[in-house]
């Protein structure tokens, strides 16, 4: 069984694919931030660090995915999947020359070909967490990394926004796997009682799906 998390930064993912794992007593695959070189660097100056950026979270979630699929059972906050979201993005906005991207999609897609030839093609669900625009703010300002706040930066307040609609579109075209949705603002991961009902949510999906 492998489940992968998705959400907007600061959506409370990262909580929600630790209680997962928890509950299933499986191991948790974390997105590298902390151990992320490039990161700080890209928040500073985007324009010159997007591609940079993108090919090492490229990097990464190949081969979270790659090892995933090939164990027993596993949860991946975040995953190759909806890479290409925030590389698209910022190709958008500019981080990332058109140029750029060819070559990008090129080696996702190559990549993306190699995860269909494993015995094992696809996750077996989908968790995607959201909550309204404001929370987002608020959680990001409350963790307090000091690249990512937004306070007197208009132009990152606008990108968290672009990425929080484009989100919505991604989930509604997901199809790799069977999906679902998870209300973190309904249900407050700091309370154990909304932790126990989305888990229960959870465990419910994947009764259908077996």
């Amino acid at each position: 069984m492998v489940i992968i998390t998705a959400g907007m930064i600061g959506v409370g993912k990262t909580t929600l694919t630790a209680k997962i794992a928890d509950h299933f007593g499986t191991e948790a695959f974390f997105e590298p931030v902390g151990d992320n070189p490039v990161l700080p660097l890209y928040y500073k100056d985007p324009k010159n660090y997007g591609f940079l950026l993108q090919i090492f979270f490229l990097n990464r979630r190949f081969a979270m995915i790659k090892k995933a699929l090939s164990d027993d059972n596993n949860v991946l906050d975040r995953s190759i999947y909806e890479d290409a979201l925030f590389t698209k993005e910022n190709n958008a906005e500019g981080n990332i020359s058109d140029t750029e991207l060819s070559v990008y999609l090129e080696l996702l897609d190559k990549m993306m070909g190699e995860l269909n030839e494993m015995p094992k093609k696809a996750p077996d669900l989908l968790v995607y967490a959201e909550t309204d625009f404001d929370t987002i703010l608020y959680r990001i300002k409350k963790r307090g990394r000091d690249y990512e706040q937004f306070e007197n930066n208009p132009e990152l307040e606008s990108y968290y926004y672009k990425m929080w609609s484009a989100y919505k579109k991604w989930f509604d075209e997901y199809d790799v796997s069977p999906k679902m949705k998870i209300d973190l603002q309904k249900y407050d991961l700091e309370d154990p009682a909304n932790v126990t009902a989305v888990l229960d949510q959870i465990d419910g999906e994947l009764k259908k799906i077996r």
